[in-house]
């Protein structure tokens, strides 16, 4: 099967899936429970996820699948073939809590490198669209990412984990970018945010995430222009594309005085001038 075909079909199940977010938002009937006792998750991401998972079963069958409510056994990252990326709310305390900024994310990845990525915000009504080597888009528009050059005139955005004790190191970093930066953002989307980084309305993005949660949005900011990577080397045995501890993505020239700045933040000492 021809890529821009498997884009099509991801792009059909992505706006399916957001129609049913909507719908899921207007009645207002839906249960909510904490996983791991601090994680929202609502009835509508589970169907949500079921939704794609037998969709995609339907339309590519017997490929495997790394989905984050029904099948979120990293152990399928080590694998090769073909994988789905899938979250299937992306800003599940912004769907509760009635904000905008929610995604539905897939991604497909085949031997380790993402090959097509979908990120499609019902409420927003933006679909972004990417396969590899055939630069990103927003509703069928191409985009391109910020040319900013300096770290003072940039607009970042990050996001923090569920877990409070796991919060204060990085707020560090977020004292180091207040003071080096022009402003930052947190909108709870980090597929958004990837997605906002790929058409220039955010110069950068830096988090530690889940794979699904940033796969697609990854894609579609370097297929857009953006430069990406991570803070510190990947584990050997997981694909880059798919390890989302200290990921950055930000505009080409301010990557590495961002990268810079955040580890010397980690470190907890001035960067020299």
């Amino acid at each position: 099967m021809q890529l821009s075909e498997r884009l099509a079909i991801t792009v059909e199940i992505a706006e399916q899936a957001g129609h049913m977010i909507r719908e899921a938002r207007q009645e207002q009937n839906f249960g909510q429970h904490y996983k791991h006792g601090r994680e929202l998750v609502t009835d509508v991401d589970v169907a949500i996820d079921r939704f794609i998972a037998d969709q995609l079963e339907a339309r590519f069958p017997g490929e495997a699948r790394l989905t984050e409510e029904l099948s979120p056994e990293r152990e399928t990252l080590e694998k090769g073939g073909d994988l789905w990326v899938v979250d299937p709310i992306d800003g599940t305390v912004n769907f509760a809590q009635g904000l905008p900024h929610v995604a539905v994310s897939i991604a497909w990845a085949h031997n380790g490198k993402v090959q097509l990525g979908v990120v499609h915000a019902p409420f927003l009504v933006e679909t972004f669209t990417s396969t590899r080597g055939d630069g990103a888009r927003l509703n069928g528009k191409r985009i391109r990412s910020s040319l900013v050059t300096r770290l003072e005139q940039c607009l970042i955005a990050t996001g923090f984990p569920y877990r409070r004790e796991g919060r204060a190191p990085l707020m560090r970093r977020l004292s180091a970018v207040m003071d080096a930066c022009q402003d930052m953002r947190r909108c709870g989307s980090a597929a958004l945010d990837l997605c906002n980084v790929a058409c220039g309305r955010l110069d950068a993005y830096y988090e530690s995430v889940s794979p699904w949660d940033f796969a697609a949005g990854y894609l579609i900011a370097q297929e857009a222009g953006a430069r990406a990577g991570h803070l510190y080397p990947c584990p050997e045995n997981i694909p880059e594309e798919l390890y989302g501890e200290h990921i950055l993505v930000a505009a080409p020239d301010v990557y590495k005085p961002l990268k810079t700045l955040l580890i010397h933040a980690d470190e907890n000492r001035t960067p020299a001038t």
